[in-house]
This record gives structure tokens, sequence and C-alpha cells, in this order.
């Protein structure tokens, strides 16, 4: 039997396993974002008000997940699944030659290991955020995992590196065969707009910890 509370912890977990809050995975699945606010959980008396069936379709097929996963992010055991360690490595070193690949997978050595439940992408590694360039979304001291293999779309939170060595993440606004538009998760910093040939790798953020 699925309780109220687990079909929620496993929408929020769907959000975070894709970079997104319970409001942004709303929006990307279109519907209204304030459809999975904590306020929307109960009605006026308390008693749970659960999500529709039509709603939970449509933020699978917004996020390409199963059935089939979202049932894993039901219950605590069943949610979590077993610790898998990823290469860790500071954000401030991410622009520094040799840790990647030209493909954006982690090379050479340097590279610490954090535990992460849940993570299914064997090429996955993590960040440390360091520095307020991302605020309010990714404060200093959070760990971002990033997917390198996984397919990347409008709306996706993604870290990018040039082939200049800058290292930047950003949420993908579109892409082209010419350019590549970022908007800043910091409204202090501006947006970009970078042609295509001159970033070396882009990978899509899965999951923070904060």
């Amino acid at each position: 039997m699925i309780r109220h509370a687990e079909i929620w912890r496993a929408i929020d977990r769907l959000a975070a396993k894709h970079g997104l809050t319970a409001s942004g995975l709303a929006r990307r699945a279109g519907l209204d974002a304030t459809a999975f606010n904590k306020s929307k959980r109960k009605g006026p008396s308390g008693k749970p008000r659960w999500p529709s069936t039509e709603s939970v379709a449509k933020i699978l097929s917004a996020t390409g997940e199963t059935m089939g996963s979202f049932i894993t992010l039901l219950g605590d055991r069943a949610a979590a699944g077993a610790p898998r360690s990823v290469p860790l490595l500071g954000y401030a070193k991410a622009g520094n030659a040799g840790y990647f690949d030209d493909q954006g997978f982690p090379a050479g050595r340097g590279w610490d290991e954090v535990d992460f439940p849940g993570i299914a992408d064997a090429r996955a590694y993590a960040l440390k955020v360091s520095g307020d360039s991302m605020k309010p979304l990714y404060r200093s001291g959070d760990i971002i995992v990033v997917s390198p293999q996984s397919s990347v779309r409008a709306g996706d939170r993604v870290v990018v590196k040039t082939r200049g060595g800058e290292v930047m993440a950003k949420e993908l606004i579109r892409q082209n065969a010419q350019r590549v538009e970022l908007r800043s998760l910091n409204a202090e910093h501006g947006d970009r707009t970078v042609p295509r040939g001159d970033i070396q790798w882009m990978a899509r953020i899965i999951w923070a910890q904060q």
C-alpha cells in the first residue's frame, strides 16, 4: 500500500534527481508551478491531498522516467538504494587541465570520493560548490552530481566547460549547431551565449546535496 507521505516524497526525490525543485518539476511538466507545493499536500481541514495520476504521468514524461523508476523512489529503503561512491572534485579545480577527458568524463588523479544513494549512471561524478556564483540555488559547500552521458535539453541545469578552461553551472535556455544559450543561476551574473565550437563539453546536473 502506498502512503500519502511516500508519494509526495517520491515526487520531491524525482525533482532532486533532475536538479529541480518541486516547483521546477511542475513547470517542466506543464503544470501550475504551485501544484506540488507543500501547502497543496493537505486540504484546509488537514485531510491529505493526493497528486492525480495525470500529473504523475506528466512528470514522468517530462523527465523521461518510467513508472518503475518512480516506484523505486517510494519509501526510505527503496528510494535510497545502495550507496555508490562517485568521484568528487572541488568546483574550483574543474577548470584545470587533466581532470576530464574531451567528453567530460573524470580522468587523471586528484579525485576524492563521496557516497550517494540511487545514482544509476556509472560515469556520474560530483563537484563541490565554492563561492557565491550559483546562489541562491547552490551555495558554497553544496555538492552537485553531474551526468556527462545524460541527454541535455532546454530547462536542464548543466555544467559547461569551454575550450578556454572556464567552467560554469547554468540553466540551458536553448542550443543549436551554432551556439548555446545559458541562463545564470544567480541574478547578479549575466546570461551567456557561447559559440558551439567553444564548448568542450556540457553535462546535466542530476542531483544536489545541500
